[in-house]
């Protein structure tokens, strides 16, 4: 396809509820969306990196700069035959994944669009639903934080997510363990500890979880090998693994049992696939993680969680779990598996951003064309 137009545009989404984290807080989710255009037919990406550059090295307002004077220009007018062409045309620009994915998930979209493909099939699914997890930030209080653990529990989620910091920790662990001795949970970290913390990692053992996400430093690789060798717990990479390379590494050094996959986080869905076929290749089950994305950027989650490797209940949730109203339509909403737990359904269409609601939450727009 020939990429005639691109409009890029910077929002900010309002958060009915902070999410708390290791590495602070967000009142608004900070994205980017993309608007592609060939010939007649238009599609959407979005990459969410949030607002400050806290999760990773990228933020709103970065993605938004690299990708107006550097990625989107490489691409204007230019014959775009493949993700992986698509790729090697931004190549020459190190780094900066969360940029790249806003113009990688458009195209996949257009592509989806001109083909008339589903976009899940377009990725080489072959199933259409998969199960889906709940996930608590840091709560005001561990009440609150038992009181919506309950109501998963009784909505039977398959499993439950907790995000864990210091005074947010084992306090938690050990009430919600409590409460829920047979529920299947997992704790999120968002690189909040150092090696020099493996006694606290082993008293988690204790709490017979499915994993530990993240634990230590965004970009490491060595001292997580070196703290599942001492701890019974899965370690999970998510932060740290950003491309192939590093999943590759990671392998090889025996850094993790589990990965979580996220779009933006890994440069788009072009690398996403990748990581998902070198992790099943080497026996290693994946998950899908969202970062706060309007429906239509986790409406490309959903798509990408259909293949085969994520084994594990997905991070993508309801427009309702965080927006009174989502920037884009049709909003997200669960579904009953057929055993009665809650997942989520591949459409045939994306979502798409409602206009004057685009309008309202823009920061900054630009346009680029051929």
């Amino acid at each position: 396809m020939r990429i005639d137009r691109i409009d890029l545009y910077h929002v900010a989404m309002p958060l009915i509820y902070p999410w708390r984290t290791a590495y602070g807080e967000d009142t608004a989710a900070h994205a980017v969306l993309c608007r592609m255009v060939s010939g007649s037919v238009e599609a959407w990406g979005e990459s969410c990196p949030l607002t400050a550059p806290c999760y990773s090295p990228e933020w709103g307002g970065g993605i938004f700069t690299v990708a107006r004077d550097w990625l989107a220009p490489a691409l204007i007018g230019k014959e775009i035959s493949s993700g992986d062409d698509l790729q090697k045309q931004l190549a020459i620009y190190k780094g900066n994944p969360f940029s790249k994915a806003i113009l990688d998930t458009a195209w996949w979209s257009l592509q989806s669009k001109l083909t008339n493909t589903p976009l899940y099939r377009l990725l080489g699914a072959t199933r259409n639903e998969v199960p889906v997890g709940a996930d608590f930030g840091v709560m005001d209080s561990i009440d609150d934080l038992l009181a919506s653990v309950d109501k998963a529990v009784a909505a039977r989620f398959p499993r439950v997510k907790l995000k864990f910091r210091p005074g947010w920790d084992l306090n938690v662990l050990k009430a919600v363990r409590g409460a829920y001795p047979k529920q299947t949970f997992h704790i999120d970290t968002n690189s909040g500890y150092r090696l020099s913390d493996i006694d606290l990692f082993k008293q988690v053992d204790e709490f017979n979880l499915a994993m530990i996400e993240q634990p230590l430093q965004h970009d490491d690789l060595l001292d997580h090998a070196e703290l599942q060798r001492q701890i019974q717990t899965p370690v999970c990479l998510d932060e740290s693994i950003v491309t192939v390379r590093q999943v590759e590494q990671a392998i090889k050094l025996g850094s993790c049992r589990y990965v979580n996959i996220k779009p933006g986080r890994v440069g788009g869905l072009t690398n996403a696939i990748k990581i998902h076929d070198t992790c099943q290749r080497a026996g290693i089950p994946c998950w899908v993680g969202g970062m706060l994305e309007s429906s239509l950027g986790a409406g490309i989650c959903v798509a990408l969680a259909m293949l085969d490797n994520f084994k594990y209940p997905a991070d993508i949730f309801p427009s309702s779990r965080f927006y009174h109203q989502d920037l884009s339509e049709p909003a997200l909403q669960l579904i009953s598996l057929p055993d009665g737990t809650p997942g989520i359904r591949a459409t045939d269409s994306l979502p798409e951003p409602v206009a004057d609601r685009l309008a309202k939450l823009t920061i900054q727009h630009a346009t680029l064309k051929s």
